[in-house]
């Protein structure tokens, strides 16, 4: 898992399986940025990394729902 906490806000990259455009990267970034306390969101579509700022740590739930109302699958977390 990758998490990055500092004063300034927390960091975890995600990943995410079926995504295979931009389309699909901006509807993840548009459901998952919808997320209270989301800061700044960066999907790679190629490795299916979703990294997602935050003010604090997100329930991973809150995230799987998310990235689920988007059409696709949470598949965990990337390996640091």
């Amino acid at each position: 898992m990758t998490e990055n906490s500092t004063g300034a806000g927390h960091t975890t990259t995600y990943t995410v399986s079926g995504m295979s455009c931009g389309h699909c990267a901006q509807a993840v970034r548009d459901e998952v940025g919808a997320l209270t306390g989301v800061t700044e969101i960066a999907v790679d579509v190629e490795s299916g990394a979703v990294t997602v700022s935050s003010e604090q740590p997100l329930p991973e739930e809150s995230v799987r729902v998310a990235v689920a109302d988007a059409g696709y699958e949470l598949t965990g977390t990337a390996a640091a």
